[in-house]
Formats: C-alpha cells, sequence, structure tokens
C-alpha cells in the first residue's frame, strides 16, 4: 500500500477533526443518529491517519507526502 498522506495531513486529521468531531457529536446528543455518524468519522479520521493512506484520495491521484516517501 502506497502512503498518500503526508505527515501535516495526519496530524491535522488525527488532533484537530477526530477531536472536533467528536465534540460536534456530543453536542448534537450523544445517542442521536447523527452523533453515531459523527463517531463514525471521527474514527475514519484516525485510522486513515494511523495508516497513512486515504481511499478517497486513490481514485483522484491527489498525494500530501512527498514522493521520496511513498512507500511503506
Amino acid at each position: 500500500m502506497t502512503c498518500n498522506m503526508g505527515r501535516t495531513d495526519r496530524w491535522i486529521r488525527a488532533l484537530l477533526v477526530a477531536p472536533l468531531l467528536v465534540i460536534l457529536a456530543i453536542v448534537v446528543g450523544p445517542s442521536g443518529v447523527l452523533a453515531y455518524v459523527l463517531y463514525a468519522l471521527a474514527v475514519v479520521m484516525v485510522a486513515t491517519a494511523a495508516v497513512g493512506f486515504c481511499p478517497l484520495y486513490a481514485p483522484f491521484k491527489i498525494r500530501t507526502t512527498p514522493r521520496e516517501h511513498a512507500s511503506v
């Protein structure tokens, strides 16, 4: 699998976006359907940040990592 996420992209997903999604889920009501969707999105953000590969980037050939660090 090729890494298509750079270091900054991974940090933003893990440390900004995922916690923000959890906070939004708590604000809208922790047991509502929208909250579960937001929790799931937060898990996806952390998982893609941990792996370094975003499946949505692949079809569009988006890369936020330098060429020399592409293979993991």
